[in-house]
This record gives structure tokens, C-alpha cells and sequence, in this order.
């Protein structure tokens, strides 16, 4: 290498490949797991996965990814010791105020899908907050999965689409395009790779419906732990795929 540190080649290559994803989604697993390697409380895992959040942030916004969704807070994860809970919606708050600021100077819109009306008051009001001070910018769609479940989002999506068009729906008419409509992600694209970190291999209720045809990288890095590094050398992998959607690779156009 010439003078370039690891880093700034992996990013290179992943630059001069081309085909970058335009959405990239992330479940963000073993805060606990790299907390609990250095005999520290799982929470101390969570606040570093902070750190973790900012760079991936961070760099997507750098390489012009359109969209970048992180699975925050699941619906299961309100079964988890209520301490913990507690701790991670504090947690949430002091983030979003202390984050605020970087995203309006990076240009990054906040978004949140799952049922953000059922988050205690401080959370709810700090998130609301941040998608309005973010909502005219351009840049990078942050997009935050806060109380999401991914077939609690299809059942809301059934309930929605049969209130609005109870009077005189043809569901003979129903497409995947109309359904979509109704899905948390409207407007949104699907993610082009899903990144699971900590090396479990399931999705956990995560965008069921937008996964279809997402390409699936898992590593084994916890977390706390997956930087930029870590980061471009998913997208190295995502680069390297074909993505046939159904299609046989002889139908695909020439690169």
C-alpha cells in the first residue's frame, strides 16, 4: 500500500467498485456480549455502541448512501430486566441531544419506523424533536427501527389498508406496490444488504417484508466494535454478489 492506511484502501476499493448500496440496514448485536468480555455492566456495552453508531453514520453520510436503517429497539426487547430498559431509553434520550447537532451539520434526516406512540414521553418527545429540526435536510436518511417488529408492521399495514379503503376496495386490485404504501418504510427503497453483526445467523423480526431480495452479510464482530473497517469491508462483500432477482445470470445486463 501506498502510504494509505487500511482503512482509506478498503474505502478506496469500495469507492472505485461502483455499485454501491443505496440502503444499507443493520442489525446491531453483542453490546452485552462485548460488554460482559471486559467485566463490565451490559449499559457500558450500549454506550459504546454509540460510538459505533456515529462512525457508521458517519461514513455512509461520506460515501453518499441514500439510506442507513439501525434495529435500535425491538418490540421483544421490552421483556428484557426492566433496568435495562429504563437505562436504554435514558440512554436514548441524552443521545439525540447530544447527537442533534452533528446531524444538522452532516445534513442527515431522522426518520424512525415502529410504533414510536407507545415509547415513554421523554423518548418519544426527544425523537419527535429530531425528526422535525432534520426533516428539510438532504443528505443521509437516517433511519432509526425504535419499538418495530416486522410482523407487527405487515398486521398494522392490513389494519391500516382496511380502515382507509373500507368503502369500496377491490382487493382484486391489491399489488405489492399499493401494500407497500402502508408499510412503516413508505417511500423508502429496500435494503440492498442487511449487516448482521455478533455472528448470529437470523434476522429477528427485522424488515420481513423489505428483505426479500436484500443481500445478507453477517460478521462476527460484536458491535461495540464494528467501525469503518468493518464497514467497508461488508460492502466489499455486497459488491462482489451477483444480485439475480430470480433471473438467470445470463439475462443480467453486461457491467
Amino acid at each position: 500500500m501506498t502510504g494509505m492506511n487500511i482503512e482509506e484502501e478498503l474505502k478506496s476499493q469500495v469507492e472505485s467498485a461502483g455499485n454501491l448500496p443505496c440502503h444499507i440496514a443493520i442489525i446491531m448485536d453483542g453490546n452485552g456480549r462485548w460488554a460482559r468480555s471486559r467485566k463490565l455492566p451490559r449499559i457500558a456495552g450500549h454506550k459504546e455502541g454509540i460510538n459505533s453508531v456515529r462512525e457508521i453514520t458517519r461514513a455512509c453520510g461520506e460515501m453518499g448512501i441514500g439510506y442507513l436503517t439501525l434495529y435500535t429497539f425491538s418490540q421483544e426487547n421490552w421483556s428484557r430486566p426492566r433496568m435495562e430498559v429504563s437505562a436504554l431509553m435514558n440512554l436514548l434520550v441524552e443521545t439525540i441531544r447530544r447527537e442533534i447537532d452533528e446531524l444538522m451539520e452532516n445534513n442527515v434526516c431522522l426518520h424512525v419506523i415502529g410504533r414510536m406512540e407507545e415509547l415513554p414521553e421523554k423518548p418519544r418527545v426527544e425523537m419527535e424533536e429530531g425528526i422535525r429540526r432534520t426533516a428539510e435536510n438532504n443528505g443521509l436518511n437516517l433511519v432509526l427501527a425504535l419499538n418495530y417488529g416486522g410482523r407487527i408492521e405487515i398486521l398494522d399495514a392490513v389494519t391500516r389498508l382496511c380502515q382507509e379503503q373500507q368503502d369500496g376496495l377491490d382487493f382484486s386490485e391489491l399489488t405489492e406496490q399499493v401494500f407497500e404504501k402502508y408499510l412503516y418504510t413508505e417511500g423508502m427503497p429496500d435494503p440492498d444488504m442487511v449487516i448482521r453483526t455478533s455472528g448470529e445467523s437470523r434476522v429477528s423480526n427485522f424488515l420481513l417484508w423489505q428483505m426479500a431480495y436484500s443481500e445478507i452479510i453477517i460478521t462476527s464482530t460484536l458491535w461495540p466494535a464494528f467501525r469503518r473497517k468493518e464497514l467497508y469491508e461488508a460492502i466489499l462483500v455486497f459488491q462482489s454478489r451477483e444480485r439475480r432477482f430470480g433471473k438467470v445470470s445470463e439475462q443480467l445486463p453486461e457491467a
